[in-house]
């Protein structure tokens, strides 16, 4: 490969919206469809108890995804969005693709081994260990897969037997004494509709928003998640369509094997 097509690639894997998931025939789940909006209510307030058994239960309630989605970005790069297939299994595995009128431009795959990204059209198959590093290359979430993962079905990725306290309609969690998350629950009925992420400086580096609940057999879930990184100035909303939770996933279907056409190449030598 020369030099300006691995420096194309690299800036290519440096601004993909975020990873994009593979959707496959599989039965056994319900599908559920948005509803109309309706008429916001005053938020209930809630005890700490309360919050607390509620998030761990979603924690436990939802384990795998599978859903059409559509993102919209915004960063220092510009602006747009894609249409996504996406899986999900918590906490270590994904299958993601980026779709187009002419099929496939992205697939990705992350299991608890290694990270792959297959570009078809360039014919180029990239592999890397599943560090946050390499995870941060494709999604632009400085997170750890298993934190993704729980972002990508709605649940805030914190800690629930953690050290934590409760702020108004928040729980602020602290490990070590040292305030790390916040979770804050505005609706009729126990669910997060916004989770923080806070720096050793105690500014908020990740943020999420959880909107447009609609009922799925495993509880209210999210249709909407609006995320940003404020620090990076970047902001994704992820619309999910038709969204079928805790389908049974094959293993299988969260590796890759590389088309005998393609070129492997490492993710580590692609550059920053």
């Amino acid at each position: 490969m020369t030099a300006s097509r691995r420096r194309r690639l690299s800036a290519g894997v440096r601004n993909l919206v975020w990873l994009a998931a593979v959707c496959t025939t599989i039965v056994g789940c319900a599908t559920v469809t948005p509803p109309a909006a309706k008429p916001q209510l005053p938020a209930k307030q809630w005890q700490a108890g309360e919050l607390i058994n509620a998030l761990s239960k979603r924690h436990e309630q939802f384990r795998t995804l599978r859903a059409l989605a559509r993102l919209d970005y915004a960063g220092p790069d510009g602006k747009g969005n894609v249409q996504e297939a996406v899986l999900v299994e918590r906490p270590d595995r994904l299958r993601l693709e980026t779709l187009t009128f002419l099929g496939a431009v992205l697939i990705v795959t992350v299991n608890d081994r290694e990270i792959i990204g297959y570009h078809p059209r360039e014919g180029i198959f990239v592999r890397g260990p599943r560090t946050k590093e390499n995870l941060l290359r494709y999604t632009q979430i400085p997170l750890e897969l298993a934190e993704i993962t729980a972002l990508m079905l709605g649940l805030p990725p914190v800690d629930t037997g953690a050290q934590l306290r409760q702020e108004g309609p928040a729980l602020v969690f602290s490990p070590n004494g040292t305030k790390q998350d916040a979770v804050t629950f505005e609706a009729q009925t126990p669910v997060p509709t916004k989770w923080e992420r806070f720096n050793d400086a105690g500014a908020v580096e990740l943020s999420a928003e959880f909107l447009n609940y609609i009922s799925t057999p495993a509880g209210p879930f999210p249709s909407r998640i609006q995320i940003e990184a404020r620090l990076q100035k970047r902001k994704l909303e992820i619309h999910y369509q038709q969204p079928e939770v805790n389908a049974s996933l094959p293993p299988e279907i969260f590796t890759q094997e590389k088309p005998a056409h393609a070129e492997e190449l490492r993710l580590e030598t692609l550059g920053g």
